[in-house]
């Protein structure tokens, strides 16, 4: 059997790194600063990428029966309430689900598959050569080999890469969940220098995002309380239901949107990086748990290789070009729904005559939801 893995971090990416390593016959730990697996009012959207890594977990099953399965996307003029476009998913696997139970299920998973979780362990640091060394709040640790599962924040990712620069893009973001019923499917109201998404997530529950422009900045991080009012304010303008779901926040989070470059290396002697660790995305294409989830499932398999060193080189190879591109349409996301004045009216427009065939809207986006990394085929793997 090979060594041990320790992951740092429990949230989605790490969990599911951890039992795709043990489906492998490779033992994990996963340190975990957190008291408790415990995920703050906050919903996630499951693509059919996303989807096909936990299929391959055994989680496909268990996710249908506690998410909301989306049936299509819906863009809406915020200020009238009148529908853009209307994209229908075709009845595939994208699902709406509160990060908590999410992050339950594949805790469940990791405990069966005999994954060790270490709540209550902060990595304050970390040095890599031939084994990895992690500083706890109290002692040092040499473990064999670690991963960085740690988000944004990363500890790993600064021992690879050092520190880097992050800035502000001028746009913070409120979540909140209130209690409403809404059509299944992701719905994105847009207005000048805003936008809301609201999706349900079952249980006469709604997940609320919504994103401003501003020229002050909080700090990253979105487990900040932020002001029901001042939220509600700075969507004044927009129609029936957006008004009265903001209507329905008591509480919500609060969190500044910064941008972080894709970290050079996500790999050195005795550490790797995935998800938000090794490449942040900014969250205008519900992708960011998605990305974790195929890195996870890619490097569990780049670990179980007898040359490890080649296999973790072609795991950033093959990875980087994909979060790339999915960064990249994010960013333009962020731009289209929040244009003002004639661009705004002729983009509309032009997703009107769009909408006519929504097929083809969807389609350009086959190269991202389409992609299944654990797909076999006479080459090997399609993500190599």
């Amino acid at each position: 059997m090979d060594q041990p893995i320790t992951i740092v971090g429990g949230g989605i990416g790490g969990l599911a790194h951890a039992v795709a390593l043990a489906r492998r016959g490779i033992a994990a730990t996963v340190l975990e600063r957190a008291p408790a697996l415990v995920e703050v009012g906050a919903g996630v959207q499951i693509s059919p990428n996303g989807f096909a890594v936990l299929r391959d977990l055994g989680l496909g099953d268990a996710l249908r029966a506690v998410s909301v399965r989306s049936q299509a996307v819906r863009l809406v003029d915020g200020p009238t309430a009148r529908t853009v476009v209307r994209m229908p998913l075709g009845g595939r696997d994208y699902h709406m689900v509160h990060r908590a139970a999410l992050v339950d299920l594949l805790a469940q998973a990791a405990s069966a598959w005999g994954v060790a979780l270490r709540l209550g362990t902060r990595v304050a640091g970390a040095e890599d050569g031939a084994t990895a060394t992690l500083r706890l709040d109290e002692t040092t640790e040499q473990v064999a080999f670690a991963v960085g599962a740690d988000g944004l924040n990363s500890v790993l990712r600064v021992a690879l890469n050092g520190s880097d620069p992050a800035f502000f893009t001028g746009q913070i973001a409120w979540r909140a969940i209130i209690d409403a019923d809404a059509p299944p499917e992701a719905q994105v109201w847009m207005g000048p220098g805003r936008h809301l998404v609201a999706y349900p997530l079952g249980q006469g529950r709604l997940n609320l995002v919504a994103v401003e422009e501003r020229a002050d900045w909080t700090d990253e991080g979105w487990h900040q309380p932020g002001d029901p009012d001042r939220l509600r304010a700075a969507f004044a303008e927009f129609a029936a239901p957006a008004r009265d779901w903001l209507g329905a926040v008591d509480r919500c989070h609060l969190w500044g949107l910064f941008r972080h470059p894709v970290a050079p290396r996500w790999h050195g002697g005795a550490m790797a990086l995935l998800g938000d660790a090794a490449h942040p995305t900014l969250p205008f294409l519900a992708q960011g748990a998605n990305l974790a989830l195929e890195d996870a499932w890619c490097l569990a398999r780049a670990l179980a290789q007898p040359d490890r060193a080649a296999a973790l080189v072609d795991y950033q190879s093959a990875r980087a070009p994909r979060v790339g591109r999915a960064i990249a349409a994010a960013n333009a996301n962020a731009r289209n729904y929040h244009l003002r004045g004639a661009s705004r009216f002729a983009a509309h427009a032009a997703l009107r005559v769009a909408g006519l065939r929504p097929e083809l809207l969807r389609r350009r986006f086959d190269w991202l939801y389409d992609h299944d990394v654990t797909a076999r085929g006479p080459n090997g793997p399609r993500d190599r």
